[in-house]
Parts: structure tokens; sequence; C-alpha cells
């Protein structure tokens, strides 16, 4: 396995980040906080319990719900690089983004992916005028290139989640094996284009407003 330079993560626990995201709450402004970090590294389980902790105030909202299509990948001769940054409507996102900043008082609807049909879900997730911090989690919030690059510019703060490769990979092949992959299957994909692109999204983390590595227990991250 390739290993990638990153950022040196300082230890957080998830109580830890919830007073770190209340702290960004000033006045009756709407914040953006960006969660990111590499497949399987636990920035969906972060980002979930880091909502459930700040309660109805707060609204999570996925980046994978701009995953192009799986018949769109097909036409574009993609499919077998489905989670690379060409594989997401970027600029779909971005627009979704600057929907939610502009907090005008009106619901916001973004997608939804759903890992039991392999495609994202339209309208799923309700972005309602009480929510003053939108928690956004993904692999490529901090990606330079093409319209990606205009995420970081409408975040409030991102923070990179860092976790060892190897328990990351072996939560990966586990992840597969549960949607319905063998495990040769499993970590074949696990070890090709996930690590691929792994190592692209552990390059960014230079960009985070912080680097953590979660230490409380109770987090479980897996995803």
């Amino acid at each position: 396995m390739t290993t990638t330079a990153r950022a040196t993560p300082t230890p957080a626990t998830l109580d830890g980040l919830r007073r770190d995201a209340e702290a960004l709450l000033v006045g009756d402004r709407r914040v953006v906080l960006g969660i990111v970090g590499a497949p399987a590294s636990g920035k969906s389980t972060v980002a979930e319990a880091l909502v459930a902790r700040l309660g109805d105030h707060a609204t999570l909202v996925p980046m994978d719900g701009f995953h192009l299509a799986h018949t769109e990948l097909t036409r574009l001769g993609r499919t077998d690089r489905k989670g690379a940054p060409d594989t997401f409507d970027a600029a779909g996102f971005v627009s979704l983004l600057r929907r939610i900043r502009a907090d005008d008082g009106t619901t916001v609807y973004a997608p939804e992916f759903r890992r039991e049909v392999e495609d994202a879900i339209a309208g799923a997730v309700p972005v309602g005028p009480e929510a003053r911090l939108v928690v956004v989690e993904g692999n490529y919030l901090l990606h330079d290139d093409g319209a990606w690059s205009e995420v970081l510019g409408l975040l409030d703060a991102c923070w990179f989640v860092d976790i060892e490769d190897d328990v990351r990979v072996d939560r990966l092949v586990a992840r597969h094996m549960r949607f319905g992959r063998g495990e040769e299957e499993a970590r074949e994909r696990a070890l090709g284009s996930d690590q691929r692109n792994a190592e692209l999204v552990i390059g960014t983390a230079g960009r985070a407003t912080r680097v953590v590595r979660i230490v409380e227990d109770d987090a479980s991250p897996s995803a």
C-alpha cells in the first residue's frame, strides 16, 4: 500500500468537537461546517454523531448525494472509477452550498446517496430555516480542481478526520462485503480505486482548518 504524506492529527473527542462546533455559532448567522476524510475514515459516523449531539438546530448534508447516477457513469465509461472526483456533480454540490449559505428562510432540499441501490435519491434531505448549523460531510470538500475548488470558500470551517491506513482499509473491505461483494473482490476494490481516491483525499488535509483523530470510545466511526 502506498503511504501518502499527511498533516499530523490531534486527538479529539466527539463531545469536544460538539463544543467547538457550538462555538462557531455567533449571532443568528447560519454556519456551514465541513467534515472531510478518506473513504472509511469515520467522517460520516463522526458527522452523524456530531449532529445528534447538537440537536434540532443542526442538519447533516452528505456530499455523496451528488454521485452521478449509475446509468450516467456507464454512459461516460466511469463505472470502474465510481467515487473519483469526476464521478460527482461537483457544480451541483457547489450550487446547493450557495443556497444553504443564502439562508433566505426557505427549505432547501439535498439529495442522499443510498448504498442499498448504489444511487442518489433527490430531495431526501431537508435543510429547514431552523438549521443554524449545517454539517456537510464528504471526501472532496478540500479538493482544489474544477468546481471542487469553490467548496472550501463556502465553508466556515472544515475538519479533516484522520485514521490509520490499515484500519481504514479493513473497514472498506468489510463495507464492500456487507453490500454483497466477495472477500477477494472487496479487497481488490479497497486496494484499487478506493485507495487511489483515499490518497487524493489525504493529500488535501493541509487545507483543513484542523486535522483530528477521534479517541472517544463510543464513536466507533466506520464510514
